[in-house]
């Protein structure tokens, strides 16, 4: 069997795109509608809760980012149905409509008027229905190739670049070409490699609005913000740690993960679904691990592989996360995170090669159903990209 054939058992959803995990979710429009879900959540076995920080009093392009976020998440095929709370109804059904878009059978429920506990009540008996619902759901067989996959790292060290990157960026160079779908972001983290990246594009069209976007986060996040320079955050004190001294060692490492032979088709804004078919799109995210995958799991991302040095330990509660290193260190010391150990890359015992053979193995075993070591661990980061300063 070749990769261009090579099967996985997912969930083929109502739109026709695969998923690999089952959830049924409770999502939470805003911040004060976090205690309904959780207590939904701890009622009905078989759903998760995806609690939050905000929601409330938003405009502009956070509002937008916030409900594009929110129906992202509610739409990902990882997801078989969701029920959304909310404090008021208006918002709460703007959520709802755009997850029934995908197809998939959602609920709103808000609380002004009702309060919690007839809330609560209501929202537990959608919820049982649709956990009775999903858990007929069988799989079924479907090409790897169909999975859209994305990819961020963290507390990265010098083996992250020479090991666990250039991993990612070896798996990239063999599915994407067979029609995955790839990501990539952390545009802060870019910074110093940027011309690198800006090469990488598919056409000049592509080129210039990646250099737009980044030169935007540079002029209105980095230097608009900034006190003195990123010392304090980038690198990190872990990076640093790690061996890397300046941001532009950390970007270089950073770009390994897209391979060698493809090129990126397009720029998407925050949690921004593709819209040009398979291949690898860049998105404009933060650097910050749960921001990111939240972000790109809101764009319709199923599985996330995640490069680490020094061990990050970062989950998400929908898409499964896969970590890899190259770090011997954190193989031994931190065991217990690490789906693939790629370390025989700096002891010459494996090839770049060979490594991304055994992620496309993990990237196949977690399709099909194995936990990864965040899920195993419960890590279940969710968090939320803001703009800036609500009304």
């Amino acid at each position: 069997m070749t990769l261009a054939t090579r099967k996985i058992w997912g969930y083929r959803r109502e739109n026709g795109r695969i998923g690999v995990r089952n959830h049924v979710a409770i999502l939470p429009l805003d911040d004060i509608s976090n205690a309904a879900c959780e207590a939904v959540a701890a009622h009905i076995q078989g759903t998760i809760a995806l609690p939050h920080a905000y929601g409330r009093l938003q405009f502009g392009d956070d509002l937008e980012l916030h409900f594009r976020t929110m129906i992202g998440t509610g739409a990902n095929p990882n997801v078989a149905a969701c029920v959304v709370i909310g404090i008021e109804g208006g918002w709460t059904e703007k959520v709802v409509a755009g997850i029934a878009k995908a197809g998939k059978p959602v609920a709103g429920f808000f609380i002004e008027g009702h309060g919690d506990i007839a809330t609560v009540a209501a929202a537990s008996r959608k919820a049982k229905e649709f956990v009775h619902w999903a858990s007929e759901k069988v799989r079924e067989e479907c090409l790897l190739s169909d999975l859209w996959v994305a990819a961020k790292c963290g507390e990265s060290d010098t083996t992250t670049g020479l090991a666990s990157c250039p991993t990612v960026g070896s798996m990239y160079d063999k599915l994407v070409p067979l029609g995955l779908y790839g990501c990539f972001g952390e545009t802060s983290e870019l910074t110093g490699a940027e011309h690198l990246a800006a090469a990488r594009a598919s056409s000049p069209e592509i080129k210039a609005k990646f250099m737009k976007t980044w030169q935007a986060y540079q002029d209105d996040v980095i230097e608009a913000h900034k006190t003195s320079d990123l010392s304090d955050s980038q690198p990190t004190k872990g990076n640093i740690a790690g061996g890397l001294t300046t941001i532009e060692e950390k970007a270089l490492g950073n770009l390994e993960k897209i391979g060698k032979k493809i090129k990126y088709i397009d720029v998407l804004g925050p949690a921004e679904a593709p819209a040009r078919g398979n291949g690898l799109y860049f998105m404009d995210t933060s650097s910050a691990a749960a921001e990111c995958c939240t972000l790109q799991a809101a764009a319709g991302y199923v599985i996330h592989v995640f490069p680490t040095g020094q061990g990050n330990v970062i989950g998400n509660p929908i898409m499964p996360v896969i970590k890899l290193t190259g770090n011997p260190l954190t193989v031994r010391l931190m065991s217990e995170h690490i789906d693939v150990d790629v370390s025989g890359i700096v002891r010459r015992e494996m090839t770049i090669d060979q490594a991304g053979d055994l992620l496309i193995e993990m990237i196949a075993k977690t399709a099909n159903g194995r936990l990864t070591a965040a899920e195993a661990l419960g890590h279940r980061e969710f968090v939320m990209t803001k703009l800036y300063r609500s009304a």
